[in-house]
């Protein structure tokens, strides 16, 4: 039985005064799976994710996103569906003012009537779920970058989303960091039944958590389709795009 669609994008074009962004993108991301949009710089990704976000109007084509269509939305409707959608911002988007729980627990404040001291519980358990317990009572400031992250996510999840958008999660870390970070991205992915879809230029990241590529090249899609398949494509920008893969671990997948 095929997996449910969370994002389905059919013939999606943008362009900015004369310069076209976007022409004629369609694809579709599923439940369950971490889906990463890929593509070299001007190649359309951050316009995509914009739509996606409904940051962007929808003014060519149609988007569905949780079987929504943006283009028609009420006001009151996107306020509901933004509260089913995480979005891990690249910065971290941290208030600097407010304490760690302070900043995680600002959704359930601003779009629920939750007691504080059930939101704090909430807040709680997101921390431990992103080996950030410790950090309830510190500020963004003393935090370092890969705690940062982390808590980045927890503010993510905080609402339990069942679509978490990632912007270039990983940008800044070192690869230990990195690796831990993808982990702990993958293991929320499967207690939490998230569906994930990622933007990142890191290729060890989509080596361990891509289930499905979309590549961008000037704005059209060339290839979607399993990891696998991008790693074979003979499509030329895929190609050079994971050409500078040259370690045992893409060889491996690649037998």
């Amino acid at each position: 039985m095929e997996k449910e669609k969370v994002v389905e994008v059919r013939r999606l074009y943008a362009a900015f005064d004369d310069t076209v962004v976007l022409s004629d993108v369609s694809f579709s991301a599923y439940q369950g799976e971490v889906t990463v949009i890929l593509g070299g710089s001007g190649s359309g990704k951050t316009t995509l994710l914009k739509h996606l976000l409904a940051l962007y109007p929808v003014e060519r084509g149609y988007v569905s996103v949780l079987g929504q269509d943006l283009a028609r939305l009420r006001e009151v409707e996107q306020v509901t569906l933004y509260l089913q959608m995480g979005v891990f911002y690249q910065s971290g988007a941290l208030l600097n003012s407010l304490t760690v729980a302070e900043n995680i627990a600002l959704p359930l404040a601003q779009h629920s009537d939750l007691p504080k001291e059930l939101i704090d519980e909430i807040v709680h358990m997101k921390l431990g779920l992103v080996n950030l317990s410790h950090a309830f009572h510190l500020y963004p400031s003393q935090l370092s970058g890969g705690m940062m992250k982390r808590a980045a996510l927890a503010r993510a999840i905080v609402m339990d989303p069942p679509l978490l958008f990632c912007d270039e999660p990983g940008a800044g870390l070192d690869p230990v960091l990195l690796e831990s970070l993808d982990n702990l991205i993958l293991n929320l992915k499967n207690k939490l039944g998230m569906s994930i879809i990622m933007v990142t230029h890191e290729v060890s990241s989509i080596l361990r958590v891509a289930d499905r590529i979309v590549f961008l090249d000037k704005g059209v899609v060339v290839l979607e389709g399993p990891l696998t398949k991008a790693l074979h494509s003979e499509v030329p920008a895929v190609k050079e795009f994971f050409s500078v893969m040259k370690n045992e671990n893409v060889r491996e997948l690649l037998k």
